[in-house]
């Protein structure tokens, strides 16, 4: 089942963050403060997050938001399946729901940032599979020798 995120979902949600290898510190806390927002400020719309839930315990969640000055651009910022439930079609179920989420409200495209480092081969094979492909890269963005690989999935032609 995935459904909105509720208040008692932010511990489950903070140890898959960081139980997830991929994950350093900092990037666990900007995680965090998206979810901290979403919960917080019911008045918000920047982000939108959902959490896939298995017989009573959280597997993973996605977070979708509107790219301002966009009419129809929404971003994938976090896509996480927790590690004790990866290989089981979660983060396939997860992202089809961001994409019929998003697509609900007229997205042309749906982004999704990520390293070229090789850590986040998984990740970037992940978005092959399921239909994106690499619409941008930024050379040394990260890092010397760390690009910023942006995949799109371009929604009217499904």
């Amino acid at each position: 089942m995935i459904r909105k995120l509720k208040q008692a979902d932010r511990p489950s949600l903070e140890t898959i963050l960081r139980k997830t290898k991929n994950f350093h510190a900092e990037e666990v806390d900007v995680a965090l403060e998206l979810i901290d927002i979403a919960l917080l400020n019911n008045g918000q719309s920047d982000y939108h997050i959902f959490v896939s839930e298995e017989h009573g315990k959280i597997s993973g969640y996605h977070c979708t938001g509107k790219r301002p000055l966009t009419d129809g651009v929404y971003d994938l910022y976090w896509i996480v399946v927790d590690p004790e439930s990866s290989g089981k079609g979660i983060g396939k179920k997860l992202v089809q729901h961001a994409e019929n989420f998003v697509r609900g409200r007229n997205a042309r495209w749906l982004l999704a940032e990520t390293s070229s480092k090789e850590l986040y081969l998984a990740t970037q094979k992940f978005y092959f599979k399921n239909e994106f492909s690499i619409v941008a890269k930024i050379n040394d963005f990260y890092a010397v020798g760390d690009a910023l690989l942006v995949f799109g999935k371009y929604l009217l032609n499904k």
